[in-house]
């Protein structure tokens, strides 16, 4: 469904919870489990390694297995957050709130010195400047791959991907299935295809158990699509509509997946798309902030036919709906950036069509 036709409604999230005013408030929302998570948590077998945890999505999602392991009756179930932890006061809160942390270069430490574990998340990645640095792309989203699935063979390893493994499609298509032909275009694109493909040879040589996470995109307040639109608007800069369509989903349900998805991880590997039921019109959504913020929003260019886009409706049926919906998601954004509150700075690049970022 178009966002053009979800119904203008009170700005509700999960169990009536409402805006989250600040930070804080933020990752206390993004830490809370559903009811599905702790069920399937509290089957897990073995310690859990979140590699790459310091960023944009690894610290709460590290936060919110460790909720639903405590929930679920598993305090004996350890989790891992590793990362370089460039910001110390990150990795210190994880530690407050039970994550053991581990500094680790994953680049260059040797993975033996790596906790041991029967699950991993892998959130490492290499996007932005990767055009003008393919071969760091290549190493970090393809190379390091076979080092972790080297370090974890008898491991479940559920492995972030990318929704750029696949061609722009149609925006009338409903976007692109698990089972369709890849395309990526660009070599950021190739480099994440490269790392589903080594992932996959380490589940038919080894019998690892993998499963693929086809992500486009995450938002929660601080960064996203919706982060970046909802920001030109208020400026009052233009919004470039030529990538007229986009996809996104709220963090806190995408985290949830992932670590969910681990149960499904299988020597055949388990791919799903992952991202919200809607293909999003960008110009509807600038009108929508527009009339939040109480201005006309302004906007350049003429829609393409084609999009990058994807169809979760798997995703969907294993489970559930993302448990904030859009609608909503844009009253928050706009509450958002109208009370001050913090952005990363970093923008998706969510337009890029040529795969060069």
């Amino acid at each position: 469904m178009n966002v053009a036709g979800v119904a203008e409604s009170a700005p509700v999230g999960p169990t009536g919870s409402v805006f989250p005013d600040g930070e804080a408030e933020l990752e206390e929302l993004l830490a809370t489990p559903s009811a599905g998570l702790i069920a399937d948590l509290a089957g897990i077998e073995g310690d859990l390694v979140v590699l790459g945890a310091g960023g944009k999505m690894g610290p709460s999602l590290c936060r919110l297995a460790r909720r639903a392991l405590d929930a679920g009756g598993r305090g004996d179930v350890s989790v891992y957050a590793v990362s370089r932890w460039s910001d110390p006061a990150a990795a210190r809160s994880l530690a407050a709130d039970g994550v053991r942390t581990v500094a680790f270069d994953l680049m260059d430490g040797d993975p033996a010195e790596l906790p041991d574990a029967g699950n991993v998340v892998f959130m490492v990645g290499a996007k932005f400047g990767s055009a003008g640095a393919p071969e760091h792309a290549w190493a970090v989203n393809a190379a390091l791959p076979d080092r972790i699935a080297r370090r974890y063979p008898a491991a479940r390893i559920a492995a972030f991907s990318t929704g750029n493994v696949y061609p722009l499609v149609a925006v009338g298509s409903g976007g692109s299935v698990e089972t369709d032909p890849v395309g990526p275009v660009g070599e950021y694109a190739m480099s994440c295809l490269g790392r589903e493909r080594v992932f996959a040879h380490a589940a038919s040589t080894r019998g690892t158990r993998v499963a693929l996470i086809r992500l486009n995109y995450a938002v929660d307040l601080r960064y996203g699509v919706l982060a970046d639109i909802a920001a030109a608007v208020y400026a009052g800069e233009p919004v470039d509509v030529t990538t007229g369509q986009a996809n996104v989903v709220w963090q806190g349900y995408a985290n949830e997946v992932a670590l969910r998805s681990l149960g499904h991880a299988a020597a055949v590997p388990f791919t799903i798309n992952l991202t919200g039921p809607e293909t999003a019109s960008v110009r509807r959504l600038a009108a929508l902030f527009g009339g939040e913020f109480g201005r006309e929003a302004v906007m350049v260019g003429v829609e393409s036919g084609s999009a990058l886009l994807s169809d979760a409706s798997r995703c969907h049926e294993l489970f559930g709906y993302p448990d904030v919906p859009l609608r909503t998601l844009v009253a928050w954004q706009a509450e958002w950036i109208r009370r001050g509150h913090p952005l990363s700075g970093k923008a998706t690049k969510f337009q890029v069509r040529d795969g060069k970022f």
